[in-house]
């Protein structure tokens, strides 16, 4: 795995006073049957638990795909191309240097309308062999201050089907005058149509192949 310096923060930090450990493992999110939350609890607990310091909220979404897991894992690893299936977002560059490797940086312009501009944005994670890929919002004009984000994409069998599930989890400051409540609604309204985009794309792509 190829790792920057934005590491799971449940290891980074150490426990202090007021401190709490994200419980994302004992609750089903929406759009999954238990079964299928059941098999990757190991995962939500190694790679989807965060160390909350007051002023902080997390929160974990999934989306269940009709697609193969290789064909989701190539939109979602591509930090360069985040607009394939990411809204609200206008155009995004990198350098002339540019490596899709952990610690390069991409900056995003953001669609009018929303209470941001642009983010500059660093790739935390990139793993192929275990599909999980990770990045941090390090600067720019929006209201997601310290964000950290982590995707991981499984495969599921049953009766002699597969299908993909893709897990999605993130840690963020609470902003002055908001509450954690609000907070957790405007990035999880962000993070679930970026994964039903995500989906749609995915399952286009695989339709197509099948009629090939």
């Amino acid at each position: 795995m190829q790792r920057g310096d934005g590491s799971q923060e449940a290891e980074q930090e150490p426990a202090t006073a007021g401190t709490v450990v994200t419980a994302h493992h004992e609750s089903v999110p929406a759009g999954l049957t238990w079964d299928e939350f059941n098999e990757l609890v190991p995962v939500v607990r190694e790679l989807h638990t965060y160390r909350l310091t007051p002023g902080r909220c997390s929160s974990l979404l999934a989306q269940r795909i009709h697609a193969p897991r290789a064909t989701v894992w190539s939109i979602v690893r591509r930090f360069d191309r985040p607009q394939v299936y990411k809204h609200f977002i206008k155009s995004c560059s990198v350098g002339d240097d540019f490596t899709l490797t952990a610690g390069c940086t991409r900056y995003v312009s953001v669609i009018t309308g929303l209470p941001a501009e642009t983010s500059t944005e660093r790739l935390d994670m990139l793993d192929d062999e275990r599909h999980i890929t990770g990045f941090s919002i390090i600067g720019g004009e929006h209201r997601l201050r310290n964000y950290r984000s982590v995707t991981s994409v499984h495969e599921i069998h049953r009766d002699g089907k597969v299908w993909t599930v893709v897990l999605e989890s993130y840690v963020v400051d609470v902003p002055g005058g908001n509450t954690e409540e609000d907070t957790r609604l405007f990035a999880d309204t962000v993070v679930k149509l970026n994964l039903q985009k995500l989906a749609a794309i995915a399952e286009g792509l695989a339709r197509d192949a099948a009629h090939q």
